[in-house]
């Protein structure tokens, strides 16, 4: 029966997301709609995908509708999917993933941020592209500070970038908790995406709550790095002891 669960999961995953990064192509680059539409594309794509593997999803606060930083730990490939059902906003991600078949190609015809981790020009281009995308196009971006994921009870020691280039202009920066419900669904280590994918597939659910904190502004990097820090480390303490039974 988990073998039928997961092989079914895995087409669905993959039909859909094929039909979905085909519908992103038809109106970013034959129709040239506009990046709120092709956004509200994908926003229907991430809530139907999550559901459909077996995601339920919980959310505390209000999700931010307008143009900030936010800073999120960082637990699972899924954590940007996660938020992107509730913000139409430009996750920032590691170059490799615009290899990935379909996603890859679908996320850069939808908004994202890809960045070469290693390199200093690509870092610096970024944290310009954050600004000009939350100033001057008027949408959040997405970031995970630790620069990967972790499965400790808090967080890891930020990068700085993200953190110096909201001081810099002034950007609101909102934090957000991504809360598993089963630290098995955290994804660490050199586990392949397939090889944990298969594995929690085969469960009957995955439970997860996104918390999404106030917008904090007018604070010097150092004073925003431990508010974020200690907003979402609350949650993350707080969840753990009594996990959200509630879903969406």
């Amino acid at each position: 029966m988990r073998l039928i669960l997961v092989l079914y999961r895995f087409l669905f995953f993959t039909l859909y997301t094929s039909r979905i990064v085909a519908e992103v192509y038809w109106r970013k680059v034959v129709l040239r709609s506009d990046t709120r539409r092709v956004m509200a594309v994908r926003r229907n794509w991430a809530r139907r995908l999550l559901q459909g593997v077996g995601i339920r999803v919980s959310v505390s606060g209000m999700p931010p509708d307008f143009p900030c930083l936010m800073l999120a730990n960082h637990r699972s490939y899924l954590d940007p999917i996660l938020m992107l059902r509730d913000v139409d906003a430009y996750p920032v991600a590691k170059a490799e993933l615009a290899s990935w078949p379909l996603i890859g190609k679908g996320a850069a015809w939808a908004g994202i941020l890809y960045v070469q981790r290693n390199r200093g020009g690509s870092r610096a281009s970024i944290l310009k592209a954050i600004a000009d995308i939350i100033l001057q196009q008027g949408f959040p971006v997405i970031l995970f500070p630790e620069g990967t994921t972790s499965d400790l009870p808090g967080m890891l020691p930020f990068n700085k970038g993200g953190i110096r280039t909201a001081e810099k202009y002034g950007l609101p920066v909102a934090p957000v908790a991504v809360c598993f419900d089963d630290p098995r669904d955290f994804w660490v280590g050199e586990e392949s995406f397939l090889r944990h994918a298969w594995r929690r597939f085969q469960e009957k659910e995955i439970r997860v709550r996104l918390a999404y904190g106030p917008a904090f502004t007018d604070m010097s990097a150092e004073q925003l790095e431990i508010a974020v820090r200690q907003w979402i480390e609350a949650e993350l303490e707080k969840h753990a002891a009594v996990p959200n039974p509630t879903v969406a």
